[in-house]
């Protein structure tokens, strides 16, 4: 019996889905204070960035057909890979929390009926989406994705042509440059996840152009909706928007689908990378455990700031897929049977503390670029030299 696998138009809408997010959103109303111009050039750059790597880590693991984090053993070896496939596993947990805390909060606003309630609705939709699972999920997923196509057009119209003037917004210190590192860490944030996807697809690598394009482009809408809702309303809290412009369910229904097709994808990936701390842990099982925990997190613990998380994930991943870049297309070194890749893990610290400190100087590029740039380039050197040594 041959293995399913997904078509490229089924991979477009799982990562259509996943830019559909009301935490973009809301990182959107942060830019408002840029304007619109630089505001949107700060999106539309950081998307830029964010998305040719999120085309690059996908490509890999469509490339050699494994999930995100068995990757990680081509360059950093089986227990070097441990650590990035924990700390993954962990900010998953943390985005499953985040986006039901979001679209719970949201959707209390369009009908309240008390947080905690929203939050055990959404997660049990997850559960409902986890239980259907990624290859069967078909005509449902087609569905759910034509309807939020659909109310987030009606969420434009009642935005950007309603009766509202562009009003100033106060200025609250963000500069470009750290406008483009908060464009860049949604799909900075995605990287450790897409192969778990593309590694699915009939056509891995086309599969895997697709996703970060449809990504890329819902993403930057979604930033631009907060964005706009921000500077043409005054108002930063788009359940509040939804509910002056009279949407009542319709409101309702985008908050919730758009928070369960995005947080599946988080819940469903730290399920795949628990396999790789333990073969003997059932991907779906822990999915499910992470949507509950998830789920219990948003009800007891305020998130409502996440810009230090993006920028922890930033310092985290950015490094890593800088040498798994220059190692796989660059070096053409494999280090998957190793024990651990001492060096590359030492490059990696230098990455993190790099970004730590690039985050202290205002670059019209952000964080990302620079970091990972410096990264590849010691990575490249250090290859250099190794490999004579070894000649």
């Amino acid at each position: 019996m041959s293995e399913k696998r997904t078509s490229l138009f089924e991979n477009g809408l799982i990562w259509f889905g996943a830019g559909v997010s009301i935490a973009e959103i809301l990182t959107g109303t942060y830019l408002a204070s840029l304007g619109m111009k630089k505001g949107l050039a700060a999106i539309l750059l950081g998307h830029l960035i964010g998305c040719v790597l999120l085309f690059l880590a996908g490509a890999i693991g469509g490339k050699v057909r494994k999930s995100a984090m068995e990757t990680v053993k081509i360059s950093f070896g089986q227990k070097g890979s441990l650590l990035f496939a924990l700390l993954n596993v962990i900010q998953l947990v943390g985005w499953t929390a985040i986006m039901i805390y979001d679209g719970a909060l949201a959707a209390n606003q369009a009908v309240g009926v008390g947080n905690w309630v929203w939050c055990l609705v959404i997660g049990g939709l997850i559960i409902l989406w986890l239980v259907i699972g990624i290859t069967n999920l078909g005509k449902l997923n087609t569905v759910a994705m034509a309807a939020l196509f659909i109310l987030t057009l009606i969420l434009c119209k009642v935005i950007f042509f309603g009766d509202y003037h562009a009003a100033s917004v106060a200025a609250d210190g963000l500069t470009f440059g750290a406008a483009v590192e908060l464009a860049v860490a949604m799909p900075l944030s995605w990287l450790p996840l897409i192969s778990d996807y593309t590694r699915e697809a009939k056509e891995p690598v086309k599969a895997t152009a697709v996703s970060a394009v449809v990504y890329g482009v819902i993403s930057c809408w979604m930033y631009l909706i907060g964005m706009g809702a921000a500077i043409y309303t005054g108002e930063s809290d788009i359940a509040q928007i939804m509910v002056k412009a009279g949407l009542g369910i319709v409101g309702l229904l985008i908050i919730i689908f758009s928070t369960v097709t995005t947080t599946f994808l988080d819940a469903y990936s730290a399920g795949i990378s628990s396999e790789t701390l333990s073969h003997k842990l059932n991907g779906k099982y822990i999915a499910i455990v992470v949507t509950i925990v998830g789920a219990l997190a948003a009800i007891v613990y305020p998130m409502d700031n996440i810009t230090d998380f993006l920028y922890l994930i930033g310092s985290v991943f950015a490094p890593m897929i800088a040498i798994q870049i220059g190692d796989f297309f660059l070096l053409k070194e494999d280090h998957s049977e190793k024990e651990i890749q001492i060096s590359n893990m030492i490059l990696w610290v230098i990455g993190f503390v790099l970004y730590r400190m690039l985050m202290k100087v205002d670059l019209p590029v952000g964080n990302t670029l620079p970091d990972m740039v410096i990264t590849m380039v010691l990575c490249l050197i250090w290859g250099k030299v190794a490999g004579k040594k070894n000649k």
